[in-house]
């Protein structure tokens, strides 16, 4: 199945940005683990070292390899993380840093960060180049103790592991090492200061991002070193893993504060950005609130309860509760506005921890397809964050359901013309985005649903 024009269009306008969670003292199960590769003492030793035609620079895959070996052209070519630093050249970048006061956007950490592999001068390599952008180590960590090692013929991934290569197939860890930047880390947060400077709107979803820039085969050889893959939790552990991050930030006493107000940037930007003559103001039960109050953006938590109601129900409801008690709380008050996060905290917590035991076969994804449809029925997705989250979660779901072989190449046809005449469609304009238009893509897909 092949992704949406729609979904890459959101790629190409994220793939290259920054942002800002709290993800130190994340508590999801695994989520504590290796230092991420920029926050590694580990040497950069930049493209060049990779990109020779018998390692990874080869223009054709090699039949025979257990990688593909063109990883370098292809991540010139496909990836738009390999033109993330040439980003900062554009008219809008410069026009961002002008209204921030920085010198130039190519200059300043705030950008580069997470426009380039931004380490230490004493850290780079003879090779490397910070206009490579978000480059091989910026991913897969510095290779100064790797780089050698993992060609060896006794070389294992346990072993390159410990020599310091990240370990970006397990989700967990991929699902932080993605949200370093595109909801961020305690030392670099995207604010509502710099994106009023124009900087785009964030949004990530593990699976669907992972595969829109994956370079690498899902064969045997990758099962046995590295694990079966599985979209499906890859998608949940991602949901899990930025809820809980942007509740890090609502509830950071360091991040989470703008002088009077909070940091609105884990707000729901079209709360407030709309045209005023709209009057598009609409009951949403999950919130509780009425119009003219500022939102938390719960999309991903969203989509984790409709997940959990099928992985653990009770985990499912605790979560629907508490969700709608955060959002209550903010129109309190701070210490009522804690209290509550701190208790979904506890929540989220639960549900990553189960996710990572669970195993998605069947019945769960159509139960979560189902709850997911019916939600948006209920008027759950009246806010364009969280209907933007449910097309990329139905697209994954549908696509699991082709790889099982459960569902009919016929009604695959079928659940994807719908997708692409219906669906996607309702996304394409998040400016004029009708919740009615959507919740009829969303019928249309039923319909079409086994």
């Amino acid at each position: 199945m092949n992704p949406s024009s729609v979904v890459r269009r959101l790629i190409q306008s994220v793939a290259v940005a920054t942002s800002g969670v709290f993800l130190s003292t994340m508590a999801l199960a695994g989520a504590s683990g290796p230092l991420l590769p920029s926050q590694s003492n580990d040497a950069h030793l930049g493209v060049a070292s990779c990109a020779s035609a018998v390692c990874h620079g080869s223009v054709q895959a090699f039949p025979d390899s257990t990688v593909r070996r063109n990883e370098y052209a292809w991540w010139q070519t496909n990836d738009p993380h390999a033109q993330a630093y040439q980003v900062l050249y554009n008219d809008a970048s410069k026009a961002i840093a002008r209204k921030l006061g920085l010198s130039a956007a190519h200059e300043a950490d705030m950008c580069l960060d997470c426009h380039a592999d931004n380490v230490p001068v004493d850290q780079r390599g003879e090779k490397f180049q910070l206009s490579d952008g978000i480059s091989c180590e910026a991913c897969h960590g510095g290779a100064e103790r790797w780089l050698s090692a993992h060609t060896a013929p006794d070389a294992s991934h346990a072993g390159n592991l410990e020599l310091g290569l990240y370990p970006t197939e397990a989700p967990v860890q991929r699902a932080r090492l993605c949200l370093s930047c595109h909801l961020g880390g305690e030392d670099k947060l995207i604010t509502h200061r710099i994106m009023g400077a124009g900087h785009p709107r964030i949004s990530f979803e593990l699976d669907t991002f992972t595969e829109l820039q994956r370079h690498y085969d899902y064969d045997p050889d990758y099962s046995e070193r590295k694990g079966v893959p599985d979209g499906v939790r890859d998608w949940a552990v991602g949901q899990a893993t930025a809820a809980r991050n942007m509740l890090g930030i609502l509830l950071d006493p360091q991040h989470g504060r703008d002088g009077l107000f909070p940091e609105l940037v884990v707000f729901d930007c079209h709360a407030c950005h709309h045209a005023m003559s709209k009057r598009q103001w609409g009951r949403r039960d999950g919130t509780g609130l009425g119009p003219g109050v500022v939102r938390f953006n719960d999309a991903y938590l969203l989509m984790l309860r409709h997940i959990m109601s099928v992985v653990n129900p009770g985990i499912g409801q605790r979560l629907a509760e508490q969700t709608l008690a955060l959002h209550r709380a903010t129109t309190v008050g701070r210490q009522a506005t804690h209290q509550a996060g701190e208790n979904l905290l506890a929540s989220v917590d639960a549900a990553g921890s189960a996710l990572q035991a669970y195993r998605f076969a069947g019945d769960a994804l159509d139960a979560i397809l189902g709850s997911l449809i019916e939600g948006g029925i209920a008027g759950e997705y009246r806010d364009y964050a969280g209907a933007e989250q449910a097309s990329m979660a139905v697209q994954g779901l549908i696509a699991a359901f082709e790889r099982s072989g459960a569902l009919s190449p016929e009604q695959i046809a079928r659940l994807t013309a719908e997708m692409d005449e219906s669906m996607f469609p309702a996304m394409d304009d998040e400016e004029n985005y009708r919740p009615s238009v959507f919740v009829g893509a969303l019928r249309k897909i039923q319909a079409a649903a086994p």
